[in-house]
This record gives structure tokens, C-alpha cells and sequence, in this order.
């Protein structure tokens, strides 16, 4: 591990500053939360910062909004906001999708802020003696050619098709979160489905986040028809593996049609997935068989496979199509997801 410096923020304005200070040129510091990946990647010598901003004074409340949704804080730790009432109750794929992630150990220290920042679990990333464009631009690729049983089908290029992790991400964007910043230029917000980026020519850029920019919180907006929404993750163990596929789900029914519908991936993309194609093929239709094979064939059909990964489409497919017909069900009954 290389040497770094280590700084303690007491609030989100003294993070920055510290983080403006010690920066000489972009990405030398970098923030600290849980470190519960950080300090792994640091270890290998794959992340190598000159200094560590300290984030884990940063708030840890869950508070309501005006508007009836929650603001959550990004030093929050996975457990607490996987175990939070309002949280198992207005949105439950929320909850679920954390709670299938990981070790309570590492759910207990690893925080909302970092979990939607952490990087790829691809072999090749973590291996120092093989060619990865997402550690080294212009180095190549090893998966096209080796072994690639995990890496993505959607969103991926010639440079990279690793897929992120976070299953929790995968819920965010289904909920359509916001994702609040703050940074020397200032606070923005945006939406979580375009704070990462799809790979191209650039797969060592992941985010759309400014230099020594900071997530403080993330915003869920009321939503009711997430309190009967779904997650549901298919691996090849049934705890502490990463996703083949996860599906993020929610339908509202008005009479035999779908009224609106909200629908992400997980383990099939090189970043959380919202399935755009998919909802808006539901949309107006009957809430049919027919109608869900019909959608969820109009998202996959962009895929691109490899021999190892080809299986994923139809893994993907069924498992879409079993989640939204038990979302319908849900919706029909009234009762819980």
C-alpha cells in the first residue's frame, strides 16, 4: 500500500476544502467512508491516493421531506438504512435489495455514500498482472478473452464490460433517487441514474462527479406504489455473492392495464440499470403475459454477449417477467410485495 496522508472532516464544507487543499491535480485525494472497498482496492495497489478525507462525521440522519419522500444521509450505514421502518414500508426493495448484499458485518460499516461510488468486482480490475482498460486506459481488455461468466450484457464496449456491483444502486434507480453533491463550485443534484457512466472509449471515468466533488445525501421522492415493490437477486450462493441478475421492480394497475411501472437491473449492466425499453413498452398495455415477454424482449434485444455470459439474457428474461407478473399480482390483490 502506498504511504497517504489522513485527514478527519467534521462536516461535508471542511471535507471539501481538505480535499481542494491536498489535491495537486484531479483524483489525488480521495474520501473515505466505510472504506469497506477503498481500502481493499488501496491494498492491491490499485487505488493508490496521496491522502484520505476522512467522511464518517458527515450526517447519518433519515429525515422526512416536505414533499413525503426521505432524504438520507450519506454517511448512513447500509444497516441502518435497511432496517429503517419508513424504509421497509414505503420502499421495500430498498431494504431487500442491501440486506442481499454482503455481510451484516460489512452492511454495518459500509455507508449509502460509498456504496454508490464503489468499483467493479472484476478479476481483471484487481489483478495488477493482467490488461484492463478500467485501471489503465489503452491497456486493453483481458475478459473478451478470458473468463467472463460474470460481466455485463448492457451498456458494454470494445474498451470494457465489467458490471458494478451495488445492489442497492440497482433499487435507487428503480425509485428514481437524487443524488445531492457538494463540491468547490458548489451544490447540485442529480438524478442517481445519470451519476454513472457507461464505459466507451473511457472506462476508467465512472461517474459524472467533478473533481473533489462529495455525495452528502440521497433523496427518494414519495412514490406510493414502491411500498409493494420487489427485489429479487439470483446468484450462484445464496449469501455474499455478487448478482448474476437482479431485478428492481414496481407496477400500479388501473383496472387490467398497466398505469405506470418502474423497473432496473442488477449483474447484467455496466452500470444500475434502468430499464427504460422495458417500462415504456408496459405502459397503456394489458397486464399480460404476452404484454411482459413483449417489453422485456424490447430491452434485451440490445444486449451483447460473450460465450460465458450468453446465458445471462435468458436468466435475465425470466427472472424480469417472474417479477413483474408477481408485481401485477401484488398490485391486483393490494397486498404486500
Amino acid at each position: 500500500m502506498k504511504a497517504f496522508d489522513y485527514h478527519q472532516a467534521v462536516d461535508s464544507e471542511q471535507a471539501v476544502a481538505q480535499a481542494v487543499r491536498v489535491s495537486g491535480a484531479e483524483d489525488m485525494a480521495k474520501y473515505l467512508g466505510g472504506g469497506t472497498n477503498l481500502v481493499d482496492l488501496m491494498r492491491e495497489t490499485v487505488e493508490r491516493p496521496d491522502a484520505l478525507i476522512d467522511v464518517t462525521a458527515l450526517s447519518h440522519a433519515i429525515d422526512e421531506t416536505p414533499e413525503g419522500g426521505l432524504l438520507i444521509g450519506a454517511a448512513t450505514t447500509n444497516a441502518e438504512l435497511a432496517g429503517d421502518i419508513r424504509v421497509r414500508t414505503r420502499y421495500p426493495m430498498l431494504s431487500r435489495a442491501i440486506l442481499t448484499g454482503a455481510s451484516a458485518q460489512i452492511r454495518n460499516m459500509a455507508t449509502v455514500g460509498g456504496n454508490l461510488l464503489q468499483r467493479t468486482r472484476c478479476a481483471y480490475f484487481y489483478d495488477m498482472a493482467t490488461h484492463c482498460n478500467k485501471r489503465e486506459p489503452g491497456a486493453g481488455c483481458d475478459a473478451h478473452e478470458g473468463f467472463h461468466r460474470y460481466h455485463a450484457i448492457l451498456g458494454t464496449s470494445s474498451s470494457c464490460m465489467a458490471t458494478h456491483p451495488s445492489d442497492m444502486a440497482v433499487a435507487l434507480a428503480a425509485l428514481e433517487a437524487r443524488i445531492h453533491l457538494r463540491g468547490p463550485d458548489g451544490d447540485r443534484q442529480l438524478p442517481l441514474t445519470e451519476l454513472h457512466r457507461e464505459p466507451g472509449e473511457r472506462p476508467d471515468i465512472e461517474t459524472e462527479l467533478r473533481p473533489q466533488e462529495l455525495i452528502v445525501a440521497i433523496e427518494l421522492p414519495r412514490l406510493p406504489m414502491a411500498a409493494r415493490s420487489g427485489y429479487r437477486k439470483v446468484r450462484d450462493r445464496a449469501s455474499y455473492a455478487f448478482a448474476l441478475v437482479s431485478v428492481a421492480s414496481m407496477v400500479a394497475l388501473d383496472g387490467g392495464t398497466i398505469q405506470d411501472v418502474r423497473l432496473a437491473l442488477g449483474g447484467v449492466g455496466t452500470k444500475p440499470w434502468r430499464a427504460y425499453r422495458a417500462e415504456e413498452a408496459l405502459r397503456g398495455q394489458p397486464a399480460t403475459e404476452a404484454t411482459l415477454v413483449t417489453a422485456v424482449d424490447a430491452e434485451l434485444a440490445a444486449a451483447k454477449t460473450l460465450p460465458d455470459n450468453a446465458f445471462k439474457v435468458e436468466l435475465a428474461r425470466r427472472t424480469m417477467i417472474a417479477e413483474l407478473s408477481r408485481r401485477i399480482a401484488d398490485a391486483r390483490s393490494g397486498g404486500d410485495a
